[in-house]
């Protein structure tokens, strides 16, 4: 597969909202973008909060700009905070770097990311790889 099918982002959304039931997390929000950045598929769990959805997106959009999962772009802004300022002025404020975005890889092929938002950052990861494991892909969180 070399592109983010529809089918495959829904496998990812189902398979992330089934890990967050599991785990009692609050209500989330989880997009999903293919590798160009756009969306396949947004979702909200009833009762999440204003905002979540951009927080997701932010997320899933700053894996996918910066190549790295967001853990990784939130060790990177604690390092160089300076650096992931300025990418995130150059990109309009549309980063959120903190844990909840993840990469989609298929071998060394990037799919798109997935963002999620609501509960814990490291909640938000779980779903997030979660997700993406379930539809038989390689999740890069970092």
């Amino acid at each position: 597969m070399t592109e983010l099918t529809l089918d495959v982002a829904r496998k990812i959304l189902d398979a992330a909202l089934a890990k967050s039931v599991e785990k009692k997390l609050k209500p989330l929000v989880i997009t999903i973008l293919d590798a160009r950045g756009c969306v396949k598929v947004t979702a909200a769990q009833d009762g999440t909060s204003l905002m979540r959805a951009e927080i997701a997106h932010g997320k899933a959009y700053g894996a996918l700009a910066m190549g790295m999962g967001s853990r990784a772009l939130f060790q990177r802004a604690q390092e160089q905070a300076y650096f992931v300022g300025a990418v995130n002025a150059l990109a309009q404020g549309r980063l959120v770097p903190v844990p909840g975005g993840v990469l989609i890889m298929d071998g060394s092929i990037l799919l798109g990311a997935v963002g999620v938002s609501g509960d814990t950052s490291d909640n938000d990861e779980t779903c997030a790889i979660a997700g993406i494991e379930a539809a038989g892909f390689k999740a890069n969180a970092g």
